[in-house]
């Protein structure tokens, strides 16, 4: 059989781009079992709720749902269990300084193969207030209404 190439996404997490500040993303590795690997590739999961602690110096990906695989047996594997991810010791170190510090989060942004090996990736974020949310949607429809006019120009333009 040949092996996979490329990026083949799962599951993303919208909300968090939303709800968060992004400062620094990372590509971690997981540890799965075999049924977790198999409902994956059938491209189920939610990354909603979300997040990563670190402890003992490791990280777990906490609250990710992968649901059972339908034609699991009794090997078949909890739905939101923890699972550890893969990280290099100092990025390891670099998200827990700078998780300790107030308003600092770890959130999953996107579940996918890359090579045939099932990657996360997370994001070192920072909350957003209810006004900073609103002018990011505010920026956007504005961007969006820029884009609409030029276009508009561009159209007449040719005509």
């Amino acid at each position: 059989m040949a092996k996979e190439k490329g990026r083949k996404l799962i599951a993303q997490n919208k909300k968090a781009r939303h709800d968060y500040l992004i400062i620094d993303t990372y590509e971690a590795g997981l540890v799965l079992t075999g049924t977790e690997v198999k409902s994956l590739r059938q491209g189920r999961a939610s990354l909603v709720d979300g997040f990563v602690q670190l402890t003992d110096h490791e990280a777990w990906l906490h609250n990710v749902h992968v649901p059972e695989y339908s034609q699991g047996t009794w090997t078949n594997h909890s739905a939101r269990r923890k699972r550890k991810l893969l990280l290099h010791r100092e990025e390891i170190d670099k998200l827990e300084a700078k998780s300790q510090e107030t308003g600092h989060t770890i959130v999953p942004l996107a579940l996918y193969f890359k090579d045939g090996r099932a990657k996360v990736e997370i994001a070192l974020a920072k909350g957003k207030k209810e006004y900073d949310k609103r002018q990011t949607l505010r920026e956007k429809q504005d961007r969006r209404e820029t884009e609409r006019a030029i276009s508009a120009v561009r159209r007449k333009q040719r005509a």
